[in-house]
């Protein structure tokens, strides 16, 4: 690989003898990682059911590896939410920032959804996750990724993260900034990023990670963390990125990360963050800095939304009563024909852009109730009365992935399709048959 002058000259004055180590990583392959999602099965029965050729990343507990030529996204795991495909070293934000179910959690730069994936994983349906990205096109992807992954109490949004602190001061527990870099800890696994490097664009970085740490300051509460991550080797964009963030704000302090697993300290005074190199670990360049701010604070001055009546709801009753086997609790909203569940303690989203807000259970339309795709995924097998579970094997998980009706008796009406007791989505049962409902964009292609 060809790589500039520029870069060169600087990766040399920053890893000295370490240098020739790190160009020899460029003739290694790249490896290949999966994180099993803990809010449908553990990684350890993931592990024992061996269905791909996994080895352990050490700092993520959910994390594997698995050998580049497998093909996990063409697996029907995959498409009933059971992991997500993930480079090693991002596993590494969410595994770092430490979660407690219950609190309210932002990331910031989500989309695609990996590490919102494992934070809202992280919180076991208890608290509130926000993933907010600023390109609504990028957006749509982490939305379908929230979804896959079955997360209940997740609002998706696409905002600069100026708006949203006009709104939500002092809100956040915890605070996830995976801030847009010129990404030359991906020049490995992502050659074309070579092509796009330049002095110019590390400038550009620097600029919107400042905007973004700001912004983020203020949404932060009084004791809470913040974890600001790269993919990129840089100086500018980690270091003095932070260490100009930290003269600004006295009010918080760095949180020294372990070095472990083959982390290295970061440069100079800003030695508690970690550096991930990859001719130092499996995986590829990563920089972390874990932030607190000073204080203890939990109190919150914002409004919830009120919940429907039930007369406007009564066509869902009608089919929680005759498909669920217990009523969900919480607040129900209607957005448009749409209703939600909406995640406990979520304030008033009102004037802001939100693909979702909270769990979508489906549409209203003409009195009668239609169940999504996201409501599928949110669903255990024990929680629904009427459920096809296809062994891994049967024929019939592809064709219901790719769209078609397929044969099944049993009780006429809404039916959770299942493989291994995994729902993938749902449809109605007609005559012996499966009328499918699956989304039509999540389709088998």
């Amino acid at each position: 690989m060809e790589l500039p002058i520029q870069y060169t000259e600087k990766m040399q004055k920053l890893l000295g003898e370490e240098y020739p180590r790190y160009l020899e990583s460029f003739e290694e392959s790249r490896y290949f990682g999966l994180r099993v999602n803990p809010l449908k099965l553990m990684p350890e029965v993931f592990l024992d059911q061996n269905v791909f050729s996994l080895t352990s990343v050490p700092w993520c507990n959910e994390g594997f590896y698995y050998a580049g030529d497998e093909r996990p996204a063409k697996h029907p795991y995959y498409h009933a939410g059971l992991y997500y495909l993930q480079e090693p070293s991002a596993m590494s934000p969410g595994a770092i920032l430490p979660i407690q179910p219950g609190e309210r959690v932002l990331d910031v730069c989500a989309a695609p959804g990996g590490k919102s994936t494992q934070l809202g994983a992280g919180l076991q349906g208890e608290g509130l996750l926000v993933a907010n990205d600023i390109s609504a096109g990028r957006a749509k992807a982490l939305l379908k990724n929230i979804e896959l992954f079955g997360i209940r109490n997740a609002v998706v949004m696409s905002e600069p993260p100026e708006r949203l602190k006009e709104r939500l001061p002092n809100f956040f527990d915890k605070i996830l900034i995976d801030a847009p870099c010129s990404g030359e800890g991906m020049f490995r696994k992502e050659p074309d990023m070579v092509k796009s490097w330049n002095e110019e664009m590390l400038a550009f970085c620097q600029k919107e990670q400042a905007k973004i740490l700001e912004a983020c300051a203020e949404m932060l509460r009084p004791g809470g963390m913040m974890l600001y991550s790269t993919c990129t080797f840089a100086v500018e964009e980690n270091e003095k990125s932070i260490a100009d963030f930290l003269e600004r704000h006295q009010e918080f302090s760095l949180v020294p990360i372990e070095k472990k697993y083959g982390f290295s300290a970061g440069i100079g005074e800003l030695s508690p963050c970690a550096r991930l190199y990859p001719h130092k670990i499996k995986g590829e360049g990563h920089f972390l800095a874990l932030m607190q701010k000073a204080g203890n604070s939990h109190d919150s001055l914002f409004s919830e939304e009120a919940c429907e009546k039930e007369k406007d709801i009564l066509p869902y009753l009608e089919f929680e009563k005759e498909v669920l086997k217990t009523k969900l609790s919480g607040t129900f909203k209607i957005f448009g024909d749409s209703l939600y569940l909406l995640p406990k303690g979520m304030p008033t989203m009102k004037g802001l852009r939100a693909l979702r807000t909270g769990w979508q259970l489906g549409t209203l339309k003409k009195g009668r109730f239609e169940p999504s795709q996201a409501f599928a995924m949110g669903l255990f097998k024990e929680e629904v009365t009427s459920v096809e579970d296809f062994p891994l094997g049967d024929d019939r998980v592809i064709r219901y992935l790719k769209g078609e009706t397929v044969e099944a008796d049993g009780k006429e009406g809404w039916t959770l399709v299942c493989v291994d007791g995994f729902p993938l989505g749902w449809a109605k049962r007609q005559g012996g048959r499966l009328k499918n409902k699956y989304a039509v964009g999540w389709k088998w292609e």
